[in-house]
């Protein structure tokens, strides 16, 4: 009887430490398994000129984010430049309550227009509190992407019924997909968190909008 329990003793404190050696593998292989994953993708940091770009972290670049947001010259154009983009989508959007014959479009106008005055009020609110002019000299409105012609605008003005309700669509999903060109640029290029916020927004909001033109055209 002592040599059984001498064995079982012996069994019983081989097993623990078996389970004491799983167990730190396990702690370590969760450290390892993490490790990858919190560093995140690399990320390209443009350089500054004359200078090569950098490649950072993801937890890097955020982190030198956060310590300077200054804008760049990215960021002021991409508010400049949608304050007028947002403007033209305004426009067209005033022509549709004496137009529009689809009760669906008359909706959808309803809602761009109130997603895009506030946000044009956000951003000129930006570029003042960084002493930024609205409509810098020299600026070529009429080359960002998606902006109707004034051609096409004329076109717009004149038609009436469910002709303009198919030129609205047709007209406002190209708008929109200007605006995502752009959103997406400065989001690359740009070094500002409020102006990347303020993309992110069109971004949602536009694609979700597009989608809904689609299917009504």
């Amino acid at each position: 009887m002592p040599h059984r329990r001498a064995s079982l003793a012996s069994l019983a404190a081989a097993s623990l430490a078996a389970l004491t050696v799983l167990g730190l593998t396990g702690c370590e292989s969760g450290s390892d398994a993490k490790s990858p994953a919190s560093s995140g993708p690399s990320v390209i940091v443009p350089g500054k000129p004359g200078e090569q770009n950098r490649t950072l972290s993801a937890a890097d670049a955020a982190e030198q984010r956060a310590e300077d947001d200054s804008p760049n010259s990215a960021d002021v154009d991409y508010a400049r430049m949608m304050i007028r983009h947002h403007a033209q989508a305004l426009e067209m959007t005033e022509l549709v309550p004496d137009r529009a014959a689809s009760s669906k479009v008359k909706r959808l106008a309803e809602r761009i227009a109130a997603a895009q005055g506030p946000e044009i009020a956000a951003m000129r609110d930006w570029l003042t509190s960084y002493g930024k002019d609205e409509r810098p000299e020299g600026h070529d409105h009429a080359a960002m992407p998606g902006m109707a012609s004034e051609a096409q605008l004329k076109k717009l003005r004149a038609a009436r019924g469910a002709a303009f309700d198919e030129l609205f669509l047709t007209l406002m999903i190209t708008h929109h997909e200007g605006a995502l060109t752009m959103a997406t640029d400065v989001k690359a290029q740009g070094n500002n968190i409020r102006i990347e916020e303020m993309a992110d927004d069109v971004v949602a909001q536009q694609t979700s909008e597009i989608a809904r033109m689609r299917d009504m055209s």
